[in-house]
């Protein structure tokens, strides 16, 4: 009996010690992925740092008006290129009113009705042109 009892217990003994072989090892193996994680993770990094140092080598005012010079044929704005309020064309007619409960059935209603499309305003007399 106690033969039988030295056995298991050498037997438990070899499968703990091949247990902890296997959680070392798998161990080591994340080790190393959190390794080469960080390593990506710093490389990414410098990546990102560079870039954003040449965007603001790009993005440089001094830098764009000088491209915008050479490449652009930009002229001063005069004023005589500004012209009057009543020259402006007139506001699109709103396909949804505002305060409408139901935008879609309002769009819905005004697609149906060809007037509200076509913009058609009523005359002096009241009545809409054909």
């Amino acid at each position: 009996m106690l033969r039988l009892l030295h056995i298991v217990v050498l037997a438990a003994l070899v499968l703990a010690a091949a247990d902890v072989y296997k959680i070392k090892y798998e161990s080591t193996l994340q080790a190393e992925r959190v390794a080469k994680l960080r390593a990506e993770m710093r490389r990414e990094q410098d990546t990102i740092a560079n870039l954003r140092a040449e965007w603001s080598k790009l993005d440089r005012p001094d830098r764009l008006q000088e491209l915008a010079q050479r490449h652009l044929t930009l002229k001063p704005v005069e004023a005589r290129q500004f012209d009057a309020l009543d020259r402006l064309p007139e506001r699109p007619v709103e396909i949804v009113p505002p305060g409408t409960t139901d935008p879609i059935g309002a769009v819905i209603e005004t697609l149906a009705d060809s007037e509200a499309l076509t913009g058609s305003l009523p005359d002096a007399a009241g009545e809409k042109p054909q």
